[in-house]
């Protein structure tokens, strides 16, 4: 059985972590952007990435939000230059797994979702109250999963403040020491060049470090924001149909990707352990173990 490149990526979302299927989110919206963006480019159309912005980044415009209310969410998987992306998903990746190693990666995502939106209220709030932005008000707008990264950058060190890594010419640096300096950074730079991205940046580290807090108070937002998109299973009722033969070919192709999956999962125990599985990863193990006997 031939499988095409688009097969592979399906089953790498499907199987994959938490932290990979928010990065071939991002870098699948920021290809499909640009490959559009070059078609139009030879065919001599309307800017795409013009088209791409106005309807999907978040606008600090009350009135026009309410006729884009998705953008509050499409924002924060939206990016348009390659150096944004690039630095975004490189912090993702980094922290995304000191993030699921130490919190689990069922909290990742909810804490994406929310940092983004704590950095879009943030952004909306402030240019409509500070006259500042009163002029750049009716026209700007924001994009970029940096508040969404800067909220799991937070609620990381946050968590485990003493957690070092090493940076190239610095050396060993403890994590606590590398978020004040991210939300400094971003709070000096506010009278800078983009306003908007930096108070969203601040909305998301602000959202990060709120949520640890609350979660060593025993309460768990994520686990709220998990119950609510939960994936239900329902055992659909079908008709009898007549068993088909299976081949050689495809049994043998299933019988490789289930061992592909059990080792993945043995992997994760060697470098987490046990109990940083999933449910589904402990009943696959279960059930392919039970096969084997």
């Amino acid at each position: 059985m031939q499988r095409t490149i688009l097969d592979e990526i399906k089953e790498s979302f499907r199987t994959g972590t938490n932290l990979n299927k928010l990065l071939l989110i991002n870098v699948g919206v920021y290809l499909i952007i640009k490959i559009i963006g070059v078609i139009c480019f030879l065919f001599r159309m309307p800017s795409f990435d013009s088209f791409v912005i106005s309807w999907f980044a978040v606008p600090s415009n009350v009135i026009e939000l309410m006729y884009k209310p998705w953008t509050i969410i499409t924002y924060m998987f939206l990016h348009i230059e390659f150096l944004h992306i690039l630095f975004n998903m490189l912090w993702l990746f980094w922290f995304g797994k000191i993030f699921s190693e130490y919190l689990g990666e069922n909290r990742l995502i909810p804490t994406y979702i929310l940092g983004g939106l704590a950095g879009a209220i943030l952004y909306i709030l402030a240019y409509n109250i500070f006259p500042v932005f009163r002029e750049s008000l009716p026209f700007s707008v924001a994009m970029g999963a940096s508040a969404s990264v800067l909220a799991i950058v937070l609620a990381t060190a946050a968590y485990i403040p003493e957690y070092s890594i090493q940076l190239m010419f610095i050396g060993n640096v403890k994590l606590k020491y590398i978020a004040i300096f991210t939300v400094v950074l971003d709070l000096l730079s506010i009278s800078g060049g983009n306003p908007g991205g930096h108070i969203a940046h601040l909305g998301g580290a602000f959202w990060g470090y709120i949520y640890i807090l609350q979660l060593k108070k025993g309460y768990d937002i994520s686990a709220f924001f998990n119950n609510i998109f939960r994936k239900r299973q329902y055992i659909k009722k079908v008709k009898p149909q007549k068993s088909r033969i299976v081949t050689d070919e495809e049994y043998n192709y299933n019988k490789a990707q289930q061992q592909k999956r059990v080792d993945q999962i043995l992997d994760k125990i060697s470098k987490s352990g046990y109990q940083s599985l999933t449910k589904e990863e402990k009943e696959f193990l279960f059930n392919a173990s039970g096969k084997k006997k």
